[in-house]
């Protein structure tokens, strides 16, 4: 069953690299840069807002001539494939939401501030990264040579895919528009609601992300344990793990009802 992976905030997907590697051992995945972005092909209309990234996931799947896959977003990824299972739910054969900013998730008085004037705070912020994430990383990566290893492949990246600070400012306050709650009222695919540990994630806090699973009807949650935020790509491989597992205890569950039904 084919994937499509929705990048966090920061919008491109070289990020996940090692999610997308991960994933693909088990089953075909689909990722984009948002729209927006250098070298994603699409324009953001700002009057059409989180819809934008929606409109990308469709034509994912329209382009690649297929009727129905599992959305699997990242972080901000989660909100906008909430988006789309609520409003495609015949497009959606299951939703996995990593990290995904609770429904009711707001933005620290000195985050909004930064997502106000970024060209101006975006430097702030930054130098808030090492610290934020250095215990999360040293869970996910006991072994500093392994640390050493994966923070020169970030930084790699970021020298191929910049990351634009007045988007992602742009992004994060989307949220704030939206009623998640009635969204996840919507959701009629198998859902399941992936968190890492409440002391390790230093981004969005465990608990409300934990609210998707209680408001939409029937969804499984798991915690990957030894990582906060970033376990998409602090521990991939345990991440494509839970995914696998889920979806093929789906595809398991179809098949026999299949079976049952034939009979």
């Amino acid at each position: 069953m084919p994937l499509v992976l929705v990048p966090p905030l920061q919008g491109r997907w070289e990020y996940l690299r090692d999610t997308v590697d991960a994933l693909d051992k088990h089953m075909r995945v689909l990722t984009f840069s948002l729209c927006g972005e250098r070298r994603s092909g699409v324009r953001f209309d700002r009057a059409r807002g989180l819809s934008n990234y929606v409109d990308q996931i469709i034509r994912v799947l329209d382009d690649r001539r297929i009727d129905r896959a599992v959305l699997c977003g990242v972080s901000f990824g989660g909100v906008v494939a909430l988006h789309a299972a609520a409003d495609h739910p015949d497009r959606t054969a299951a939703l996995v939401l990593a990290s995904t900013p609770g429904p009711t998730f707001q933005l620290r008085p000195r985050h909004l501030i930064y997502a106000r004037a970024p060209w101006l705070f975006g430097p702030l912020f930054l130098a808030e990264v090492p610290r934020r994430f250095r215990p999360e990383f040293a869970a996910a990566m006991p072994d500093a040579h392994v640390r050493r290893r994966f923070a020169l492949r970030q930084l790699r990246t970021f020298v191929r895919a910049p990351l634009s600070l007045r988007r992602m400012a742009h992004r994060a306050r989307l949220i704030r528009a939206l009623d998640l709650t009635a969204m996840c009222r919507r959701i009629s695919a198998p859902t399941l609601v992936v968190t890492g540990e409440p002391a390790l994630d230093f981004v969005v806090p465990v608990q409300g992300s934990s609210d998707y699973a209680r408001l939409i009807a029937g969804a499984r949650s798991a915690v990957l344990e030894r990582t906060g935020h970033h376990g998409t790509i602090t521990r991939p491989d345990a991440f494509a793990a839970l995914v696998h597992g889920f979806v093929a205890g789906l595809q398991t569950s179809s098949g026999s009802g299949r079976g049952r039904a034939a009979s």
